[in-house]
């Protein structure tokens, strides 16, 4: 048996076998945060036509309903990631817990679209407060690398199965209940995460308060505005034409403001997002494949429940149930994915669900009016398995390539990368198949499928190219996964 060993190997890998053990109950209660906020990416995807006829909504604000909640998220990632290192992980965790959780009672009450995007921005702040926390806290429970390794594709895995659990579980809400219920469901949850936390999680020391470094605002601030205006851009450029002022000025802001973001990174006393990440291959290419992944997938999701309701005639529980090979399938192969990175290493798993998921992104290329659901099967289950073999390896991937002492700042960049990717996704392919007259979407959703086949395979092709230094190594009881 060979068995993959962190390249950031310590004297810790010299434990007895018993600390290769993943500690089961902190687990289930960081991972029930985590499912959480993965869920409300696409919950409410296949409740966003029953929002829109409630609340009389166009299709620009359905767009910004589902994609407020990940651009908020994506764009605070980075400052999130060294909150915890300066306050404490769990004290973050808790803080972005109950704010997700008031937010989401907001989402349920909300009696206008305004309101209802504004609950989501605030969904997605508590969010991205959670995120980076989790993994921090995960690292510091799971000190030996085999342990650490089983409990980050765990983690991993629970963004697969929230993904793909998202449509089903909204759809039979929606169907029984009404949509709101998508959102109240996260309120009792919320509570339980909450109770669990505190009575299972362990608190972290934060840095004694002489030792924390200033905050940087003005960087955080811009690299916000870098990725609102990306977001804001594609999102228009549907019901405005990509030569509408407005959407020119934002697509023409999103670079100039990432590129400050940058300067004012490389000047700060402590960068959210440390020059050391960025130096090397590594790390930067898992940023790029968590882009494309969540680009790909969250994008052509979006356009698949639209494809079921507004052209097919679907009802909520309907497309739910067809999205259901999907989910099932990713709650199957996520745990595997995460035991065969802590074997052979995150990259060969990571490059075999990208080429996988690419093929069933293809697939949807082919999809029509008329299409027999059995001919979707097959895609469907081709996406599910790429996707969730990928989530976790990916996310192993990210965090190994990251030193110790910034894994914080590493969490809160990759999670950011991913977000910002599903926010472009939802945008551009929203934006492509824009026109309410069916040969326009369907030629949208076919540009869309393509795209985001080719990003599957871009992400294939920077896993295979950025294999870490270290190798599988000879078998050793330290770092044999139980």
């Amino acid at each position: 048996m060979r068995t993959y060993r962190s390249p950031h190997r310590t004297s810790e890998s010299s434990a007895p076998p018993v600390a290769a053990a993943v500690r089961r109950m902190p687990l289930l209660a960081i991972c029930l945060g985590y499912f959480l906020v993965i869920l409300d990416v696409t919950v409410v995807n296949v409740a966003a036509p029953r929002i829109g006829a409630g609340l009389a909504a166009r299709q620009g604000a359905l767009q910004w309903i589902v994609d407020g909640y990940t651009l908020v998220f994506a764009g605070l990632l980075l400052f999130c990631g060294g909150l915890g290192d300066r306050l404490g992980h769990r004290r973050v965790f808790l803080a972005g817990l109950g704010l997700f959780t008031v937010a989401s009672a907001g989402c349920a009450l909300a009696p206008t679209v305004a309101v209802l995007v504004g609950a989501r921005l605030a969904q997605g702040a508590g969010a991205a407060t959670m995120v980076p926390a989790s993994l921090a806290l995960l690292g510091a429970l799971h000190p030996e690398p085999a342990a650490r390794a089983r409990a980050f594709g765990v983690w991993g895995g629970i963004a697969g199965v929230a993904a793909a659990a998202g449509p089903v579980l909204g759809g039979v809400l929606v169907w029984g209940v009404g949509w709101r219920t998508v959102f109240l469901v996260n309120v009792p949850l919320g509570a339980l995460a909450v109770w669990l936390i505190i009575r299972h999680v362990p608190a972290t020391r934060p840095r004694p308060r002489g030792e924390r470094p200033p905050l940087d605002l003005a960087a955080q601030l811009t690299g916000v505005i870098a990725v609102a205006a990306l977001t804001a851009g594609l999102n228009e450029a549907g019901g405005r034409g990509w030569t509408d002022p407005l959407v020119l000025g934002a697509l023409a802001a999103a670079p100039l403001a990432g590129a400050l973001f940058l300067w004012l990174e490389r000047r700060a006393a402590a960068p959210a997002l440390p020059p050391r990440l960025l130096t090397g291959f590594r790390f930067p290419a898992a940023l790029a494949v968590g882009v494309l992944l969540n680009l790909g997938f969250y994008g052509l999701l979006f356009l698949t429940t639209l494809y079921f309701q507004r052209h097919r005639g679907w009802d909520p529980l309907s497309t739910g149930l067809a999205l259901l090979p999907m989910g099932a399938l990713v709650a199957v192969a996520s745990p595997l994915s995460g035991r065969v990175a802590a074997r052979v290493g995150p990259h060969v798993p990571a490059v075999a669900g990208l080429l996988t998921g690419a093929v069933g992104l293809l697939g949807w290329a082919a999809v029509g009016p008329h299409t027999p659901y059995a001919l979707l099967v097959v895609p469907l289950l081709l996406v599910g398995l790429g996707t969730s073999f990928t989530m976790p390896s990916a996310t192993i991937a990210a965090m190994e390539a990251a030193p110790h002492e910034v894994r914080g700042a590493a969490s809160g960049a990759f999670n950011a990368a991913r977000q910002l990717g599903s926010a472009i996704g939802v945008a551009l392919f929203g934006t492509l198949a824009a026109a309410s007259a069916s040969s326009a979407f369907y030629a949208g959703m076919r540009r869309s499928a393509v795209i985001a086949a080719g990003c599957f395979l871009g992400g294939a092709l920077l896993a295979a190219v950025s294999g870490p230094a270290a190798r599988a190594v000879p078998n050793a009881s330290a770092t044999e996964a139980p």
